[in-house]
């Protein structure tokens, strides 16, 4: 197990289909990361049901801890005061393998969602994330319109000078 700080992640939303489900997620060692609360929030069954179910993967050796299971320093208020608490947090292999063992609506829809996605990778052989693929054609705006504000005023530079 290692341990991430929550400086060091990537914050994304992660929306339902139906858009009940809101819910942010660490994005760390190119893998999403979630406590137990939020993959119960995830598949809207109770944290009992997701302790069970993670218990179950690592007795059966499905997966590993080393691999699936780190720790999050978190900070929150408890009781008017501000207490740090060490959280443990579980890599994507980890909430995929759960959603293939919980039995809900919201789970389906998971299973359905996390089935297309590798059906569109393994057809095209990529997969695009249109998030971050937004952001990076702002960027790209952004470092076009540079280019032209550049362009624009050495070319009236030269103009002067000559």
């Amino acid at each position: 197990m290692t341990k991430i700080k929550p400086k060091e992640m990537e914050v994304e939303i992660y929306k339902s289909s139906d858009g009940k489900v809101k819910m942010e997620v660490n994005i760390k060692r190119d893998t999403v990361w979630l406590t137990q609360l939020q993959i119960s929030q995830l598949f809207s069954v109770q944290v009992p049901a997701i302790s069970k179910h993670v218990s179950n993967i690592y007795k059966s050796r499905e997966l590993s801890k080393d691999s699936t299971l780190s720790k999050m320093e978190i900070v929150r208020s408890e009781g008017g005061r501000m207490v740090n608490r060490c959280e443990s947090v579980y890599s994507l292999d980890m909430v995929i393998s759960v959603g293939y063992r919980v039995n809900s609506q919201k789970a389906t829809q998971f299973r359905i969602w996390a089935t297309s996605i590798l059906k569109d990778h393994l057809l095209n052989g990529y997969s695009i994330n249109q998030k971050l693929l937004s952001k990076q054609r702002e960027k790209l705006k952004e470092l076009q319109d540079a280019i032209y504000f550049i362009e624009n005023k050495s070319h009236q530079l030269i103009l002067k000078v000559s």
